[in-house]
C-alpha cells in the first residue's frame, strides 16, 4: 500500500517485489492450470478468427486488477479484457491516477495452441509516462523487469542490447500479416529490402524481451494497444534501446502516434528501420 507522502518512486523500491509475486501467483493460479489443457467452451473469438480469448486471459486479468489495485490504492488497471468489454476503461491512460497497464496473456494464440511463447505483461504508468514493467513468460520460467532509470533485468541479471553486429542483416519482427489491414502491408513491405530479414512477430512481449537481449535488431508495429508495448518498450529503453514512430518521436502509451513504429537495439537501429517505413508512408 502506497503512503500519503510517498511517491511512485518509493512505492515501487518497497512493493516492486510484490507486483512480480502477484504476476507469478497470477499465472500459477489462472494461466499455467490451463496450459495445453484448454477446453473447446474455454476459448471465443472476439473481433475475428484470428483475435482469441480464453478464460486464463479473463481470470488472470482479473486476479491482476485486484491484486495490484490493493497494493497500489488510487490507481486504476486498464487490462485487454476489460477494455473489450467497455472501451471507456481505456481513457484512464489520460487521466492523473497511476495506472496499472494489463495483457494477461499477451501471445493468446500461441497459448492456444500449447506453444510456450506466450507471457504476462504488467506495466505501472503516470501521466503517461511509464515508469516500471514485468514480463513473465511463465511456461518458460523467465522473468524480465524494468524500472525506469534503473536498467532492466532478466532473472536479476542486467541487460544491454548494445549495437547489432556489423556486415549482417538486421532481423526485424513485424506485425503478424493475420493482424494487418493491405495499407499496413504496403507500409511494412519497405522492410523487405537489402540488408535486413524481416519476419511475422510472435507475441510482442517477447519480441520485446529479444530486443532488449540483443537476440532481435528491431520490431516494426502497426497498432498502438497500450497492453501490447507498455512493458516491452521501458524493457527495451532500459537495456539501451530507442523507438521512433514515423513522426520522429517516441512512441506515446497515450496513443496519437504516427503508425508504424519501431523499437531498437540502437539509437541508430530505430533510426533506420523508421527512416524505410516513412518510405512507404
Amino acid at each position: 500500500m502506497i503512503e500519503e507522502t510517498e511517491t511512485i518512486e518509493e512505492f515501487l523500491a518497497r512493493c516492486s517485489a510484490d507486483v512480480e509475486e502477484a504476476v507469478r501467483k497470477a499465472a500459477a493460479a489462472e494461466i499455467l492450470p490451463r496450459f495445453r489443457r484448454l477446453a473447446a467452451h474455454e476459448v471465443d473469438r472476439k473481433s475475428g478468427p484470428h483475435d482469441l480469448v480464453t478464460d486464463a486471459d479473463r481470470l488472470a486479468e482479473l486476479r491482476l486488477t485486484e491484486d495490484l489495485g490493493a497494493l497500489l490504492p488510487g490507481s486504476v488497471v486498464v487490462g485487454e479484457e476489460a477494455v473489450h468489454a467497455n472501451p471507456a476503461v481505456y481513457e484512464a491512460l489520460q487521466g492523473d491516477d497511476p495506472v496499472w497497464i494489463v495483457d494477461p496473456v499477451d501471445g493468446t494464440r500461441q497459448f492456444v495452441h500449447g506453444d510456450d511463447g506466450f507471457c504476462t505483461l504488467v506495466a505501472l504508468a503516470h501521466r503517461g509516462a511509464v515508469i516500471a514493467s514485468w514480463t513473465y513468460a511463465p511456461a518458460r520460467e523467465q522473468f524480465a523487469t524494468a524500472v525506469r532509470g534503473q536498467g532492466a533485468h532478466l532473472d536479476g541479471q542486467r541487460l544491454f542490447a548494445g549495437p547489432p553486429a556489423p556486415g549482417r542483416d538486421l532481423v526485424v519482427a513485424t506485425s503478424h500479416p493475420d493482424y494487418t489491414t493491405d495499407e499496413q502491408k504496403r507500409a511494412l513491405r519497405a522492410l523487405w529490402t537489402d540488408g535486413l530479414a524481416p519476419r511475422p512477430c510472435g507475441s510482442a512481449g517477447l519480441e520485446y524481451l529479444a530486443v532488449a537481449r540483443g537476440e532481435v535488431d528491431a520490431v516494426a508495429f502497426s497498432w498502438e494497444a497500450a497492453w501490447d508495448h507498455a512493458a516491452g518498450l521501458l524493457l527495451v529503453e532500459e537495456a539501451g534501446g530507442a523507438h521512433l514512430t514515423l513522426s520522429g518521436e517516441p512512441f506515446r502509451v497515450t496513443g496519437g502516434n504516427a503508425l508504424p513504429f519501431t523499437a531498437a537495439r540502437d539509437a541508430a537501429t530505430a533510426r533506420r528501420v523508421a527512416d524505410l517505413l516513412r518510405t512507404a508512408s
